[in-house]
């Protein structure tokens, strides 16, 4: 909550991400916040207070997994909605001649995109952004499992997190009234 709270503001990228941990982390412990309350909450440190504050958030999301039908996979609407507005930002920068960067860095992505997508038939029902999120979700769980990531795997997550992470930029200036975007 208090780190989602602060990812928000600086990334919406590694907030969305952020998020799909938090989603994940609930499935691993069964969508049991009594147990998330004695084995998780208390790793940070947190007063009674605060405590209490996180476990009403998990609690929360508990309860939007179960309503939404997403217990086991998949991802809540708050979630989805934030990959919607950038995926309408990301067509509507790429309309927009005023933001070269921002397009060349999506066609120096580009191939890897399309490596990605080629990959399943569940790849290519998704957006190219939800592909970009899946994929970098991905390489960060290898990391975090110490398993190794491959050279041409390592180029393509760079290319695509430079990507994403300008997106991520343009979209909090979109939200601060601070991006220009037509023609």
């Amino acid at each position: 909550m208090y780190i989602a709270e602060q990812l928000k503001k600086k990334s919406v990228a590694e907030y969305l991400l952020y998020m799909w941990q938090v989603e994940d982390t609930l499935r691993a412990y069964g969508l049991n916040v009594e147990k998330m309350e004695a084995e998780y909450i208390p790793q940070f440190g947190l007063d009674a207070e605060k405590s209490e504050a996180l476990k009403g958030w998990y609690e929360s999301l508990i309860q939007m997994m179960r309503e939404e039908g997403v217990t086991e996979h998949g991802h809540l609407q708050i979630n989805k909605n934030i990959l919607i507005l950038l995926n309408d930002l990301h067509t509507q920068l790429l309309k927009s001649s005023k933001h070269p960067f921002y397009s060349a860095a999506y066609y120096k992505a580009l191939p890897f995109i399309v490596e990605l997508r080629s990959k399943s038939a569940e790849s290519q029902e998704k957006s190219e952004i939800e592909n970009c999120f899946d994929a970098l979700y991905g390489t960060m769980l290898l990391r975090a499992q110490k398993k190794e990531v491959s050279a041409e795997t390592a180029t393509a997550m760079n290319n695509i997190a430079k990507f994403i992470g300008l997106l991520s930029d343009y979209y909090l200036k979109d939200k601060a009234g601070e991006l220009k975007i037509g023609n």
